[in-house]
């Protein structure tokens, strides 16, 4: 009974960093990808602007992958049971 309610949390933890860790792959890859000339710009015209834009954009992506994260993961779940 033990084993099976670990395995079973295991399972969840290792589906949900799965999950995390491909959508902030996907996330650097669009920063990179749209956003890479726009903050070199920025970093090159004021450091203090380039740190706040950076921190936002960290919070915001904190915010957002786990709000999606939990979404994807609620639906898997519901799917599996």
């Amino acid at each position: 009974m033990v084993k099976r309610i670990v395995f079973k949390r295991l399972r969840s933890f290792a589906l949900e960093l799965s999950v995390y860790a491909l959508l902030v792959i996907v996330y650097v890859l669009l920063v990179l990808n749209f956003l890479s000339a726009w903050l070199k710009q920025i970093y090159d015209h004021g450091k203090t602007r380039y740190a706040i834009i950076c921190l936002l954009l960290i919070i915001g992506q904190g915010v957002v992958l786990e709000t999606v994260t939990s979404l994807l993961l609620r639906i898997i779940r519901t799917k599996t049971e």
